[in-house]
């Protein structure tokens, strides 16, 4: 029998969840408080995911960095090279909340979003 132990980062409860699987047999899960953590726990034991929230270079602005983030979640073993991908990123001001700095990275379906509205600078 095979177990883990997890905290559960969906909500602030936190939980600390515990899994416990035999080849060919239902995981059991426990610990969890909502319905939420018990679906957390499961995809990260199937197919972990993650979202970024990070900077992008701007030009134009009164800041340099422009803060931005994903649409949806990647997968985890996908983030180093995304992050590469973002890095390679430049906006020119202005930009708007919500605007694509990056559509489609990687191909993995999601997009980079502006989450700062930034005007040219005067």
């Amino acid at each position: 029998m095979k177990c883990r132990t997890f905290t559960c980062i969906v909500c602030p409860n936190g939980c600390t969840i515990e899994t416990r699987s035999e080849p060919g047999k239902e995981t059991q899960v426990s610990g969890n408080k909502c319905k939420r953590g018990k679906e957390y726990v499961l995809q990260e034991l199937t197919d972990p995911r993650r979202t970024i929230a990070t900077t992008v270079r701007i030009t134009g602005a009164a800041l340099p960095l422009c803060s931005v983030r994903l649409n949806r979640a990647i997968p985890k073993k996908d983030i180093f090279r995304v992050m590469a991908e973002i890095n390679k990123a430049h906006l020119t001001a202005p930009v708007r909340i919500g605007q694509v700095a990056v559509a489609n990275v990687c191909g993995l379906g999601a997009d980079v979003i502006v989450t700062k509205n930034m005007d040219r600078a005067e």
